[in-house]
């Protein structure tokens, strides 16, 4: 313990060094290049005394910010923001020529208004420099995290003498991925949680569960948070009612599908009660909400303003310099990594040109360390409960593949986070319980226009006897990243190629999710079945499930209510797949509870389609631009997990399995109930007003 100790003091001495140094180097320049700054007599002094100068007045200069800087903003409190905001280079200034005064030689001079933009310049340096050297210093991250909420926290009521819970989603790991991760010694936080390979005492134990069929964040995180994803049947989809498409990242489709959801379970949320919703697509009810999609296009109000977004971290110029550094230093890395993998010509492969590095990076740097600094700074205010979701991994597994280097490095830099959020909640005014899950997670495999040189839409047209283009267009991805980076930006989120209230007309519309496609005939007002199908198209649905890329097909049937059709005429009606799961059985158990209850939504497709499955190794095919992809069935993106403290009840009874997200909710609300008494089902009052 001695030895960290002293390896943190030396550590931080070298900083203060290093600063004074390149501040040094910093008044140099400045005294160089300004007429009306000097640092030296008026008689000429040699270059070392001008050295000794710069060194001194940057010292002094360094010690006056650290030890007045903070008594003068104390008492310059009640001043207006804007006066203040002007006094600052004004004040700033008075400090630099105070510390010239300080060179007892008295040799540097400046004219007071060049003195403010010297002091200015010498702020933003060390600044830079300080933080640039604690880039990859958690400690002192941590440290300026809890200094920035010191006053939050001490401002906040006191907090109740139960334990606080925090829910950490890291969007798109599988179970068989953490595992993978922790063996191979780059989780270790992790690890240590569930005791591998260090003879301890594990605190933690890991539960696998089950996706619905949608096995994407907008169906999982929807009953998750607000305990029912009922009539969620993929990512997108068309909804001939309103003769609209539906998109779960679309910030007006997720206020919608919030409300619905809401409505159907009857109460607000998971977090309703005194509760954080941070980087995620809806609420849970909380009344605290920063960087969640469902309240982008509501005009700012008290209701879903939040000290903890984006303004409230880079405000502080110490973050701004250090996400900013990752920033770029993650643009550079996603080039270098693209690059490797296109001189190798590894396969398979998507293109990860144009502004893919810089959504990767937002994803994998600014969006991390903004959800991150609002969970620490809601345990300093000891808020009783706060989901977050982390959609780093998920993003670059979408383009780089679920086990490729690039993910693995992301898995990383995530249990650093991990790491971090443990060690603000020693700084709690509560005890904390940290749960960590995954929403789904990603199965490999190559495209299906890579593949087959069509897409799914292409082979919908000609089973339509419709003309198909002879060069296939790619189908955008729908990664959470893109629509996030769209949100910050307040830039309207639509999505090319898929309007949001498309013509009625007789073509088929067909939307991706995945490895789920989805085909629907606009011109029809109900959900067509196989009988009229065939009648206005005989082509279509044989084209379909004989496809090698196709797995299977759900309709409707107006004989059997509804059927699973697969290759060689394969035709097995919904009651009957428990005897035989005919074209489901390479999909493994579960998967027929999965179709029917997507066959009961309101709003399924005409036709839902799922690509082919090979259970030997996983692989699925995508029907959007991703060698890592999820929204279906078959393989690892329906198998994601819950990391829980050994301290709360256990998941599921013995031998029992957690399926589907409304399961997760429960279980995630009984923890709760566990922790602080019962957790009352209320309305916020964005709920009420809706």
């Amino acid at each position: 313990m001695r030895g960290v100790r002293w390896r943190r003091v030396a550590s931080q001495v070298g900083r203060s060094v290093a600063v004074w140094a390149v501040s040094t180097v910093t008044l140099l320049l400045l005294a160089g290049i300004l007429p009306d700054f000097r640092l030296r007599s008026a008689d000429g002094d040699s270059a070392t005394d001008i050295a000794v100068t710069a060194a001194v007045g940057a010292g002094a200069f360094g010690l006056l910010s650290a030890v007045v800087w903070p008594l003068l903003v104390r008492l310059l409190l009640l001043v207006p923001a804007l006066v203040l905001g002007l006094l600052v280079f004004f004040l700033n200034g008075a400090l630099l020529l105070l510390a010239l005064r300080l060179n007892p030689a008295e040799r540097g001079a400046a004219a007071p208004e060049t003195a403010v933009v010297v002091a200015a310049v010498m702020s933003a340096v060390a600044s830079a420099t300080g933080a640039a050297l604690a880039v990859r210093d958690d400690d002192a991250y941590r440290r300026r995290l809890y200094r920035l909420s010191d006053r939050r926290r001490r401002s906040a009521p006191p907090s109740p003498a139960g334990p606080g819970t925090v829910f950490v989603q890291l969007d798109g790991v599988g179970h068989d991925v953490l595992l993978d991760a922790v063996g191979k010694g780059l989780m270790p936080t992790v690890a240590r949680w569930l005791d591998f390979g260090d003879g301890g005492r594990s605190t933690h134990r890991l539960t696998p569960w089950r996706t619905d069929w949608s096995s994407q964040t907008g169906a999982s995180q929807l009953g998750i948070l607000h305990g029912s994803n009922h009539d969620v049947p993929a990512f997108r989809w068309y909804e001939k009612d309103t003769r609209e498409v539906v998109v779960c990242n679309r910030p007006t489709s997720a206020a919608e599908l919030q409300r619905r959801a809401v409505g159907y379970a009857g109460h607000g949320g998971l977090l309703t009660v005194d509760g954080g919703s941070r980087g995620n697509l809806f609420s849970g009810g909380a009344e605290q909400q920063a960087l969640v999609l469902s309240i982008a296009t509501r005009r700012r109000s008290r209701e879903n303003r939040s000290r903890a977004g984006y303004f409230a971290y880079f405000s502080d110029p110490a973050n701004a310099v250090r996400t900013a550094l990752s920033f770029v230093a993650d643009v550079g890395r996603e080039i270098g990594q693209s690059s490797r993998a296109r001189l190798r010509k590894q396969r398979p492969r998507v293109s990860r040109a144009g502004l893919y590095p810089f959504v990767r990076a937002f994803a994998t740097v600014v969006e991390r360390d903004v959800v991150v600094a609002s969970v620490t700074g809601d345990m300093l205010v000891g808020r009783t409960a706060v989901y977050a979701d982390l959609v780093a991994y998920d993003e670059v597994a979408h383009h780089s593949g679920p086990a490729s280097r690039d993910a693995q490095k992301v898995l990383e830099s995530l249990d650093r986070s991990l790491a971090l959020i443990e060690n603000v909640a020693e700084h709690a005014p509560r005890p904390y319980r940290i749960v960590v899950l995954s929403d789904h997670g990603q199965s490999p495999g190559e495209t299906f226009r890579s593949r087959y040189g069509l897409t799914l839409g292409d082979l919908v047209r000609a089973g339509c006897g419709l003309p198909v283009s002879r060069r296939a267009e790619r189908t955008r991805s729908g990664a959470e990243a893109r629509t996030a980076v769209r949100a910050a930006l307040r830039i309207p989120v639509e999505e090319g190629g898929e309007r949001h209230r498309p013509a009625r007309r007789s073509e088929p519309i067909v939307l991706a999710s995945g490895n789920l496609g989805l085909v629907s005939f606009p011109d029809v007002t109900h959900r067509m079945s196989k009988e009229e199908i065939d009648a206005r198209h005989p082509a279509l649905l044989p084209t379909l499930a004989n496809h090698p890329g196709i797995g299977f097909l759900l309709v409707r049937s107006d004989e059997h209510g509804g059927v699973v059709l697969g290759a060689n005429g394969a035709e097995i009606p919904l009651a009957g797949l428990d005897d035989d799961p005919g074209p489901l059985a390479a999909f493994g158990p579960g998967a027929a509870d999965a179709v029917r209850r997507t066959h009961s939504f309101p709003h399924t497709a005409d036709i839902m389609v799922n690509s082919f499955h090979d259970p030997a190794d996983g692989e699925v095919l995508a029907f959007e631009e991703q060698i890592g992809s999820h929204g279906g069935l078959g393989g690892a993106q329906g198998r994601p997990f819950l990391l829980s403290p050994l301290v709360l009840s256990a998941p599921v009874a013995d031998g029992a399995e957690l399926v589907g997200a409304e399961h997760v909710h429960r279980v995630l609300s009984r923890w709760l109930r566990e922790s602080n008494g019962p957790q009352v089902p209320l309305e916020t009052s964005e709920e009420r007003a809706a």
